[in-house]
């Protein structure tokens, strides 16, 4: 596919400022995903699939700059990890016969409900307190992974920020550890829906492999900063990224 060197410059400078918000608080999605779609001739289908070729690059990064420096817990991130994948793959197999105006109204009522949440109770995400122990825990770190993995491989954008408020909201994480084990999880998705795409041919490989390096150089800084300036720097971002992804949505919702 040829691509003209001013839509490549854009496309590299949206994957940098993906893989830097992939890399503090997921969401990188909602940079990346549309800039693809702004290549002329490439199919929704497609852009998805390099889409996920240059995130997985980029979350490798911030997962092992995580795992050295916040060593997240990994009894969590292994059964969310393990069914996030089972999951992308089943999502990125119907991603092309369900059409997302079906999701999107959802998301974006569920997106408005973690912002007031999240700014109503300053004080949620600010330390680790978890709900469960056990069994109880392990359950729910795994349906987390089973249900975000298959929205995923069907849709994809926000996937990461999806990832941080459930760990936070639900199982009771503070925001950066919350960040490091949805790093995990976010490569296993990549990786599934991957696993369907490439066999089918959907990879637009030099375009995806020249984004996932400037993915990759925006995720390692982002992992970076995250772990150095704490759980307020990830809820501050959050919180912009979550309110952007109202404004992305709720335009698409109302405009059509």
């Amino acid at each position: 596919m040829d691509v003209e060197v001013s839509t490549l410059l854009l496309l590299l400078l949206a994957a940098l400022t993906a893989g830097w918000i992939d890399a503090v608080v997921g969401g990188g999605g909602l940079v990346q995903l549309p800039a693809l779609l702004l290549v002329p001739g490439i199919s929704p289908v497609q852009a998805l699939a390099t889409n996920k070729l240059a995130s997985i690059m980029g979350t490798s990064v911030s997962a092992a700059t995580f795992y050295r420096r916040v060593h997240p817990d990994l009894r969590t991130a292994g059964p969310m990890a393990l069914t996030a994948f089972v999951g992308a793959i089943g999502g990125a197999a119907i991603a092309s016969r369900i059409p997302s105006e079906l999701f999107t109204p959802i998301i974006l009522g569920v997106l408005v409900l973690v912002a007031v949440f999240t700014i109503a109770r300053p004080s949620v995400g600010a330390t680790t307190q978890l709900r469960w122990s056990g069994n109880g825990h392990l359950g729910a770190a795994a349906g987390i992974g089973l249900v975000i993995g298959a929205y995923d491989g069907l849709l994809g954008p926000g996937t990461g920020t999806f990832l941080v408020i459930s760990l936070v909201s639900v199982l009771g994480y503070a925001f950066l550890p919350a960040s490091a084990i949805a790093k995990i999880a976010n490569f296993a998705t990549n990786a599934g829906a991957l696993i369907f795409f490439v066999p089918h041919g959907a990879v637009i490989w030099g375009l995806g492999l020249a984004m996932g390096a400037a993915n990759l150089t925006g995720g390692y800084i982002g992992a970076r900063m995250a772990v150095a300036k704490g759980s307020g720097f990830v809820r501050g971002v959050f919180v912009v990224v979550v309110s952007a992804l109202i404004l992305r949505l709720g335009w698409q919702v109302f405009a059509g």
